[in-house]
């Protein structure tokens, strides 16, 4: 069975503001803790009104704080963003702060548009460096040397462990070139999914972090009581997603009765295709897809997306899936 994990949205909704947003996502990581998921992690987003995760460290930070054993972390730093030794003093700090317990997640996309990306001062052929970037943040959190000109300081000789996070080939082949973990982000883009497991594990060399290959996949799961309540919980994501290509990246909003007066024809095709991973439904439902999706990919871990708009009825979705998906509450 895999390990379960929670990749936080940190929603703004119509109803909540980005400070609710943020305790809401605290309230997740501690039932998350309780009910014996992984890790939660959230990830950086620019220019989005209804995604308050943007300051990453900072929320992680907040998060962990709120909690006591469960991972925090990054999926992801979106690298070619920022200084890989500002990143590398960012997540030492936090793994001072709270040891054992912080992970970096690391991604080549700028998480964001061209214009915003400009505010940011990168440039988009920063991403060219993503490899040698990666590299530097390693370099600067493990243990410095004695003659070593520059340090990351309290970083050094943190060794917080790296991710890499894609959604193509290329951060497939990196990742098991570099013998670090791979997090796939099927929950939007799970078209080349299974071939880039494939690379990655045929490329895997180990590391003095990882002896044998890691996978996450990313996965869309709601769950509720029963497939129709689901199915109408479903539609606050499948809006978000239809908002995305209309140029209308507004709050989160609350799910609706029919989907299909929602977005036009084109539209659901568009959506459908990038939610094409979602397992929506009962608790036997999202039982039966969880181990379809583990035994088709191998996968050491999910990384599950519960895209709920009512903060309860997300908690209850995140307990449904940890009961379908086997995992044990903690004592």
């Amino acid at each position: 069975m895999a390990a379960l994990s929670i990749l936080d949205l940190v929603r703004v909704t119509e109803e909540t503001d980005a400070r609710g947003a943020l305790y809401n996502a605290r309230d997740v990581a501690r039932h998350a803790e309780a009910l014996g998921y992984r890790r939660i992690w959230v990830a950086e987003h620019h220019n989005m009104a209804g995604i308050a995760s943007a300051a990453t460290s900072v929320v992680i930070g907040h998060i962990a704080a709120g909690t006591s054993t469960i991972r925090v972390g990054a999926g992801g730093i979106m690298l070619p963003n920022h200084a890989p030794y500002v990143i590398a003093e960012q997540f030492g700090t936090l793994e001072r702060l709270f040891p054992g317990r912080i992970d970096l997640g690391l991604g080549r996309a700028p998480g964001t548009d061209q214009l915003t990306l400009r505010a940011l001062r990168r440039t988009p052929e920063s991403a060219e460096n993503f490899p040698q970037d990666v590299l530097e943040v390693q370099a600067f959190l493990a243990t410095a040397g004695p003659t070593q000109r520059i340090q990351a300081v309290p970083a050094a000789g943190t060794d917080v462990p790296l991710w890499i996070l894609g959604s193509s080939n290329f951060g497939a082949m990196l990742a098991g070139e570099l013998g670090l973990p791979y997090a796939f982000a099927s929950h939007f883009a799970p078209e080349l999914l299974l071939q880039a497991l494939q690379i990655y594990r045929a490329r895997f060399k180990p590391s003095e972090q990882l002896e044998r290959p890691y996978t996450m996949v990313g996965v869309n799961i709601i769950a509720a009581d029963t497939d129709a309540e689901a199915r109408r919980l479903a539609t606050t994501q499948q809006m978000s997603f239809t908002n995305i290509f209309r140029g209308a990246r507004g709050l989160s909003q609350p799910p609706i009765d029919d989907i299909e007066s929602y977005w036009s024809p084109q539209e659901k095709v568009q959506a459908m295709r990038m939610l094409e991973r979602s397992i929506i439904g009962s608790p036997e439902t999202v039982r039966a897809g969880i181990d379809a999706l583990v035994a088709e990919t191998g996968a050491d871990e999910l990384m599950i997306v519960s895209d709920v708009y009512d903060h309860q009825k997300r908690l209850r979705s995140f307990e449904l899936i940890a009961k379908a998906g086997g995992i044990a509450p903690q004592p």
